[in-house]
């Protein structure tokens, strides 16, 4: 039997309609995670697929759903491009039913979906990028940030290395919005403890030949050179200056230093160099117990952003269990209610403006001999308390802050 043309177009439509209600149902019967990361890029060690199986573990250890929904974990590579980052997201909200975003790792990529996620009226939990900013200027209601951020970085590495008599600095920084929010928060903390900044130099991401730069600063006579940097360019300015015998007269300031870049450069060569950090995979018992779970299924233990990745996911899906649903309003309400204490975040708490307020750890590069295992690089050197290691709302310039 043949249908009228107008019959068909009625079917087809029917069935569209038909097709896009169950995709609707199905989505709304489960709760998806999306996991926006540098898949392939400089930052892939530190995120990539190890950020991916955080996130799954967390959803594994909360024994596979929540509020009676299954979890379903989804993952992408944004290129390191806010335009390929926002293109994703967009498609993840508007197609694919994600209910969260996660990771970004990429701060101009997590500053463009930020305003995608609230458009689309979802949530996101940036545990991978580190602008201030993101809490800062570009907050909004929708938007959580739940690991490191530049401010942190500077509290605890330009005040540390400053007050040890490191008082003249020269910075190399890299060109997008990291670079410059970590350059911008690093100097006010020096400038405050009497330091000076002698000049900067600035670099597009993935540099090579980091040579001319490196050379600029030693030129300055700089005590400190502070490296705005992370990935593989932090692992070349670190390398290519040593070979220059560069960090034998000048100090370097690592800003952005991951577990994976000093077992990369070589321990030898990072001797003594300090880093202010969320976690280590070798802090305490439950570190360990989840570090080695992790190293299990990775080949590695976890880097810092591996295990945000995890708290952030855990905590989530914790808001939708207290919730019973997953809807936003209700969902944003009780994520700033909910206490945050998991493994990798003892007793925090989330502020009005997003960020998720810790204790953080400064942490110094071990020398060789002391090292018992592989991948046993830190010492821990003291504890910085929340309120000292995050920027305090009294200096905020997000616009959910009433002071």
């Amino acid at each position: 039997m043949q249908l009228s043309r107008r019959a068909f177009g009625a079917t087809a439509i029917a069935g569209a309609v038909s097709l896009a209600a169950g995709r609707s149902r199905a989505a709304a019967d489960k709760v998806k995670i999306g996991v926006l990361t540098d898949m392939s890029g400089s930052l892939s060690a530190v995120l990539g697929t190890g950020s991916v199986d955080g996130t799954r573990m967390a959803v594994e250890d909360f024994g596979g759903s929540a509020a009676g929904m299954p979890v379903e974990v989804v993952f992408a590579d944004h290129q390191n491009k806010a335009d390929v980052g926002s293109a994703i997201a967009r498609r993840w909200l508007d197609q694919d039913g994600v209910d969260v975003i996660t990771d970004l790792g990429n701060s101009a990529v997590a500053i463009a979906s930020q305003s995608i996620v609230k458009e689309k009226n979802k949530i996101i939990i940036i545990s991978g990028a580190s602008s201030s900013d993101l809490t800062g200027k570009f907050c909004n209601p929708n938007s959580f940030h739940w690991g490191y951020d530049t401010y942190m970085f500077s509290a605890g590495l330009a005040s540390e290395l400053t007050l040890q008599g490191g008082n003249t600095w020269f910075f190399l920084t890299a060109d997008y919005a990291f670079g410059h929010a970590l350059e911008t928060d690093a100097t006010r903390k020096v400038e405050e403890l009497g330091g000076k900044v002698l000049g900067r130099a600035r670099y597009p991401i993935n540099t090579l030949d980091m040579a001319s730069l490196l050379l600029q600063a030693q030129t300055s006579g700089a005590k400190v050179i502070g490296l705005v940097a992370s990935g593989d360019d932090l692992e070349r300015f670190i390398k290519q200056g040593n070979e220059f015998g560069i960090w034998r007269k000048q100090k370097a300031a690592a800003f952005g230093l991951q577990l994976y870049n000093v077992m990369s450069i070589g321990v030898e060569s990072m001797q003594g160099i300090v880093h202010n950090s969320i976690f280590y995979w070798d802090r305490d018992d439950k570190s360990r117990d989840f570090g080695r779970r992790f190293w299990k299924r990775n080949s590695k233990p976890p880097s810092e952003a591996h295990a945000i990745a995890y708290s952030a996911a855990t905590q989530y899906l914790k808001a939708v269990r207290a919730a019973g649903t997953k809807d936003t309003a209700t969902l944003l309400k009780v994520m700033h209610e909910l206490p945050v204490d998991d493994l990798v975040t003892p007793g925090g708490k989330v502020r009005v403006d997003g960020r998720l307020i810790r204790p953080t750890w400064l942490l110094e590069v071990k020398p060789k001999d002391q090292i018992k295992e592989g991948w046993d690089a830190f010492s821990v050197v003291r504890e910085i308390p929340g309120e000292k290691a995050f920027r305090p709302l009294s200096e905020s310039a997000c616009p959910l802050v009433k002071l």
